[in-house]
């Protein structure tokens, strides 16, 4: 199973909260006063209702009963009023509070370090990218706004019950002992609950899209039972999850709903055993009962979206946890004194303990074309992008200049070192936003001669508006091929000094990759390139040719040298010839 990234500490998940929330400190406080203000309003009415009770005891006329629901009328305009600003207010602070967030994860996540992700899986991120945003979002447009009216109510009316007689009031805390215990066992379980649910969605989204990636090699190898197998764990994990969070909210709403009905039940017992005392009037008995079942409303909200907070702070807590991934390079600001690439002693891991490339040596003259080959499985492709400084090695070091590739700032090592894979996005956009992604202000002559170097000038010309054809989902679809040819394209508009080729021209068939590597050879003329290869011709073209076996560098040197010593990278030579 792939290492899922990291989920935030709940320390982190408050101090995370509460930076957010001080950047809005004055707009918060403004949606609770007027939050506060609507829910004084309707604490009127109850007042209204049990003075009108106590004022039936004795003599009350026509007149005064119709100042008094015309008051009310006023109160109830006047809540409904502020209701709506109150409302309004915070369905605009909670967009922009979740448009920061939204923004600040992306951030983290475009930041992550690449070899991150992939150990990660596409699962995990897919996962907290969709499910866990839109989780995150209910949460913060309605959730939080419901449960801090519900609270900031709930106080207004207990307070006022407690102002009107505080005899009659003690009912409203004969649910608490209830609520109290209830709540406290559902939080115990329920944090860890949602975090499992979310866990379990996020691996079965990985193996799902793992599995739909790679149909072709699934039915080719006869993998579906395998596949189907391991969705159904997922499943089954996924099910558990549910099963086990639906157990604590069928536990827990039923005593919910106790809590708060039974204070309405014991107000008027105890009410009217004051009454019958003499100690407190109707009035006052009949306003602490309106506000004890004023207060079952408040209460019902609060905890009913409680469920949904634990929902949305799984959900934040893997969102935040992006954060805590460490950075796998710290640049220093150093720049490289020449073009030369240079690998030390180079060893890598994807699992501790495990190396898959042994003490690499290669040293890579400016302009000089090596070509590295060997078997599948034999570590080629990591070298590359430890060549790239895509990865950091685990030991060793690979440098550019004098300057380790870690040590660079992005942008300076992209502008040294580019990596093209046989693994190309297109991107919603026109084609010319596609290129100019690889230089931002490249001409419109300059696009045309990039393509012109890769060889697509004439399917581009064919498109309906040429380089301003829309591509990408929804857009023009191009084949494999072009896009490959497009991400060669970006690389000529880079202008690195040193290219690494990881099987850029896999997806042409060999004549087209041959006259695309001829095309591009006038291109590539004065630049470093590392061309990682099936196709043993681009070896034959190459000055030197690097054979990696097992993870090390067995053999180096220029194709006439490696066939005379009759070693590995003759024995691939002969192969391929036959």
């Amino acid at each position: 199973m792939n290492k899922l990234l990291p989920i935030a500490s709940p320390v982190e998940m408050r101090r995370q909260a509460a930076a957010l929330a001080g950047r809005h400190r004055r707009a918060m406080i403004g949606v609770l006063a007027l939050y506060a203000l609507a829910a004084a309003t309707g604490l009127v009415g109850p007042l209204l209702l049990g003075s009108l009770v106590q004022g039936l005891q004795t003599e009350i006329d026509t007149a005064e009963i119709d100042r008094v629901v015309l008051i009310l009328a006023v109160f109830l305009v006047a809540q409904t009023i502020l209701t709506f600003f109150a409302r309004r207010s915070s369905f605009v602070l909670s967009e922009r509070m979740f448009a920061e967030l939204r923004d600040d994860f992306m951030r983290r996540v475009l930041a992550l370090p690449l070899s991150t992700v992939e150990r990660a899986g596409i699962g995990d991120l897919v996962s907290r990218t969709t499910a866990d945003i839109d989780a995150l979002a209910r949460t913060i447009r309605f959730a939080i706004p419901e449960t801090s009216i519900a609270c900031v109510t709930a106080l207004l009316v207990v307070g006022a019950a407690v102002w009107v007689s505080p005899v009659a009031a003690l009912p409203c805390i004969v649910g608490v002992p209830i609520l109290i215990v209830g709540t406290r066992w559902y939080l115990r379980y329920a944090p860890s609950g949602y975090l499992w649910e979310r866990a379990a969605y996020a691996s079965l989204a990985g193996t799902t899209a793992e599995t739909v990636d790679g149909g072709r090699t699934v039915e080719a190898l006869d993998l579906s039972d395998e596949r189907a197998r391991r969705i159904d764990a997922n499943l089954a994990d996924a099910y558990a999850s549910e099963r086990f969070t639906l157990r604590l909210r069928t536990i827990w709403f039923p005593s919910v709903d106790v809590a708060y009905v039974l204070p309405v039940v014991a107000a008027l017992a105890w009410g009217g055993y004051l009454v019958s005392t003499g100690r407190a009037s109707v009035g006052e008995v009949t306003t602490v009962v309106l506000y004890v079942q004023q207060l079952a409303d408040p209460v019902d909200r609060l905890l009913s979206w409680l469920d949904e907070v634990q929902v949305g702070g799984a959900s934040f807590a893997r969102l935040v946890g992006i954060a805590d991934v460490p950075p796998d390079r710290h640049a220093t600001g150093e720049e490289p004194a020449d073009d030369w690439l240079r690998a030390h002693d180079v060893r890598y891991a994807y699992i501790p303990g495990r190396d898959v490339l042994h003490g690499i040596k290669l040293d890579l003259q400016p302009g000089e074309r090596i070509a590295v080959v060997g078997p599948s499985g034999a570590g080629k492709s990591t070298l590359g992008r430890l060549l790239a400084g895509i990865h950091p090695p685990r030991t060793g070091h690979v440098e550019v200049g004098g300057v380790p590739l870690v040590d660079l700032e992005l942008e300076t090592l992209r502008r040294e070192v580019a990596l093209v894979t046989q693994e190309q996005h297109v991107f919603v956009g026109t084609l010319a936003d596609n290129l100019r992604l690889a230089r931002a202000g490249s001409s419109d002559v300059e696009l045309a001669a990039a393509l012109d170097a890769v060889d697509a000038t004439g399917w581009v010309a064919a498109l309906p508006a040429g380089v301003e054809t829309t591509v990408g989902a929804g857009g023009a679809a191009l084949t494999p091929a072009q896009s490959q040819q497009l991400a060669l394209a970006r690389l000529v508009l880079a202008d690195p000094h040193t290219l690494v080729l990881d099987e850029a021209t896999s997806l042409l068939d060999p004549r087209a990759a041959r006259h695309l590597e001829r095309s591009l050879a006038s291109v590539l003329a004065g630049r470093t390139v590392v061309a990682i290869a099936h196709r043993l011709h681009t070896a034959h073209d190459a000055d030197r040719v690097a054979v990696v076996e097992n993870g090390r560098l067995q053999e180096l040197g220029t194709h006439d040298e490696l066939i005379a010593s009759k070693g590995a990278y003759a024995a691939l030579w002969e192969s391929w010839q036959s």
